[in-house]
Order: C-alpha cells, then structure tokens, then sequence
C-alpha cells in the first residue's frame, strides 16, 4: 500500500465524499463530510481492500476563528496487515456539535469518544455511556476549548523573567 494507490482507491470508492488530500510528514490525510462518518468508517474497516480494522486515536480540535468550522474531528485508522496509517479530519459548527459514534464499529472508540467530549463537548450520537472520564461530573465547561485566557494578566506575584519573557 502507497499513499497514492490508496487515496486512488478512495477516490474510485467514495468519489466526492472524500477530498483536501495531504501528505503532512509522509501521513497520508484526507477530509469528509461529518454526515458521512459512519459510512465511510465502516467501508474502511469491512471492505477487504481497505481493512483498517484499527482506530488508533479520536480527538478534536478548536479553531475559534473558522466560523461554521470550529471543530475538527481527527481519526488515526490503522491497516495492521499492510502496516498503513491514516487521518481522517471533519468539521463540525459549534451550533451543530453531533457526530456519529465509531463504538459500533471499533471498541476503542468508546474511551477515545468519551475523552473528547469530556474535554471539548463533541457530542457522540449513539455511543453507549457517553460521560465525563477525566474531570468530575460537575464541571459545566470543556477545558481544551480556545475560550478562556492562558493566563491571568492581573496577576501582581508573577515574575515574567520566571518564564523567559
């Protein structure tokens, strides 16, 4: 397997379902629609001349100034038997934040779902236990989220020279 034979294959399979293919440090990348997660996941991972049968990583990111594309759902598949990695990236609008879980398809993908909508608020349609892992149940915000200020700026017990500035 080669970055263009498969892309090629992508193409051939999902036409204009797929597209913004990129090669960032060899890694073969690509875009699709969020609607079509699911459909695309499951052909990756049934069709035999795909098989990446496994879901290294799900994670999110938060562009705060990409209107209608403020969060970038990010999949890492692994073909084992070909030892292929590839991303898989798609946009979601902070007013819209529902995807369709992965669990049905990868076992791995409950803890990472989990994860990320702990930390960003991406909601997991469909996932069987979708709650908070790592911060207490209470919290009523996502930390990695771009909306709060890395630092208190009135802060008078804070020497700049500390932190190379």
């Amino acid at each position: 397997m080669t970055n263009e034979s498969v892309k090629e294959k992508l193409i051939s399979t999902f036409g204009d379902k797929v597209f913004a293919f990129d090669e960032p440090y060899g890694m073969l990348e690509f875009h699709i629609h969020a609607e079509d997660n699911i459909d695309i996941l499951r052909e990756l991972y049934e069709n035999e001349a795909f098989a990446f049968r496994f879901l290294t990583d799900v994670t999110a990111v938060h562009f705060p100034h990409k209107k209608g594309q403020e969060f970038m759902i990010v999949y890492h598949l692994h073909n084992l038997v070909d030892n292929f990695r590839m991303r898989i990236k798609t946009s979601l609008d902070i007013e819209n934040l529902n995807i369709q879980s992965a669990t049905a398809l990868f076992e791995s993908a409950n803890w990472q779902e989990r994860e990320t909508y702990d930390f960003y608020g991406i909601n997991f349609v469909n996932h069987p236990n979708l709650k908070r892992i790592l911060n207490p149940d209470e919290m009523d915000y996502f930390p990695m989220r771009k909306e709060y200020p890395l630092e208190d700026q009135t802060r008078l017990d804070k020497d700049n020279a500390m932190f190379g500035r």
